[in-house]
């Protein structure tokens, strides 16, 4: 996997990686990070979320703005575009590097968010009451932070239709966790009776919405049509949508001692079973 990545890196020109390090050493965001490390000791999300940005084993925290970067060079320059040529970096406009930077930073601030704990559902051992309200203060702000910050760059721009698709997948995003975070108070109940095609449609508002509509966004920024936008909006949803499909698949395939595994009724194998089966028969194998 980390060779894949490596190759993809040196066909968009540098590692994105570094794509945040503008952002992350800033001043705002310094003080921030000694904020966060008040939380040390406690069970507070937003600590798992701050190492994983320094510590991400798997490399896939920075993967949607890299898919941007190979969409936008896989398109290249469109014949509209020819006379703006000197603009481009390995084959990219300075605009789509922006653009990805973006697609980034909007990832980041909704992962930062995640990490919001219900204080009424704590336990004595995930630390102090104070500890944990200062916590989620926290993951609030520098979620909004950064959100501020890919908001002003996506400005910068000056494209309306892509500040139009940009903000779109931001709405999605806030749809689509609402929809989450509403069903995980009924986790021991039954799930409602959906299809997978209700799962597609659950699923490309939370995951798929803002990679999708970010690669359509690189290509209205390099002035190519309809049809080659429509191409890689496409491209960026059934991406996300078959991560969303292996990470599902997880508890179903993996070899492990232990027979009790967790897994969600809402996840795409459970749904696809419900699907062939019908619901009352899967009713009683759940239940048995």
């Amino acid at each position: 996997w980390s060779q894949v990545v490596s190759e993809a890196e040196k066909i968009v020109g540098y590692p994105t990686s570094f794509m945040s390090l503008r952002c992350l050493l800033s001043d705002e965001l310094s003080n921030i990070a000694m904020q966060v490390r008040k939380l040390v000791g406690t069970k507070h999300p937003l600590l798992d979320t701050a190492r994983g940005f320094v510590y991400d084993s798997r490399n896939n925290l920075q993967m949607r703005g890299l898919v941007v970067l190979l969409v936008s060079k896989a398109a290249g320059p469109s014949t509209a575009e020819l006379s703006f040529q000197h603009n481009m970096v390995s084959g990219i406009y300075s605009s789509q590097r922006s653009l990805a930077e973006i697609t980034e930073l909007i990832h980041t601030a909704f992962l930062v968010h995640r990490g919001i704990v219900n204080i009424g559902e704590l336990k004595s051992c995930d630390g102090p009451l104070k500890d944990m309200q200062f916590g989620n203060k926290m993951a609030v702000l520098s979620g909004d932070f950064l959100l501020a910050n890919a908001c002003t760059s996506l400005a910068q721009l000056q494209n309306t239709k892509v500040v139009e698709l940009i903000s779109s997948a931001i709405g999605d995003l806030v749809q689509g966790i609402y929809y989450e975070n509403s069903k995980l108070s009924e986790e021991n109940c039954l799930t409602d009776d959906i299809g997978i095609s209700t799962w597609k449609e659950q699923v490309f508002l939370s995951h798929s919405a803002l990679l999708a509509k970010s690669c359509q966004a690189a290509l209205e920024l390099a002035k190519h049509s309809a049809e080659m936008q429509a191409t890689a909006f496409q491209y960026g949803k059934h991406m996300s949508l078959s991560h969303k499909l292996h990470a599902d698949l997880q508890p179903f395939v993996k070899e492990s001692s232990n027979d009790t595994v967790v897994f969600s009724l809402n996840s795409a194998p459970a749904v696809l079973h419900q699907e062939f089966l019908g619901r009352e028969a899967w009713i009683k194998q759940i239940r048995e």
